[in-house]
């Protein structure tokens, strides 16, 4: 850990255009994504429909299309894109040496989306 923020490991365990999930204890996974523009990105791992895993998704861009209805996601502001609603929490992260960090308030007090029926 780097002041507030988590080391979560070198960005070459994720490849490009997938995702990897962090197991977070008493709250819910975190899904880091890695664009195919080598950009860095993370959600709580639950779309906000049906609670589908998001890390299981394709990433298109800068969104993810959920793996269950595809509904698609902006990995930049969690936001579903289209004419569905709702939204995912991101996490503040911030790539400094090859290494990726997470912001660790935002880790340890993230909560789930409401999902919609």
């Amino acid at each position: 850990m780097i002041g507030n923020w988590l080391d979560i490991g070198p960005v070459t365990q994720i490849e490009p255009g997938s995702a990897r999930t962090l197991p977070v204890e008493g709250s819910d996974e975190i899904a880091v994504f890695h664009t195919m523009r080598g950009e860095f990105y993370a959600l709580v791992n639950v779309c906000p429909h049906k609670q589908g895993p998001l890390s299981q998704g394709i990433v298109h861009g800068d969104a993810v299309a959920c793996p269950l209805h595809n509904w698609n996601i902006s990995l930049k502001t969690g936001n579903v894109l289209g004419e569905d609603d709702g939204c995912v929490p991101t996490i503040p992260l911030k790539v400094d040496a090859g290494r990726i960090y997470l912001l660790r308030e935002a880790v340890l007090g993230q909560t789930s989306p409401a999902g919609a029926d």
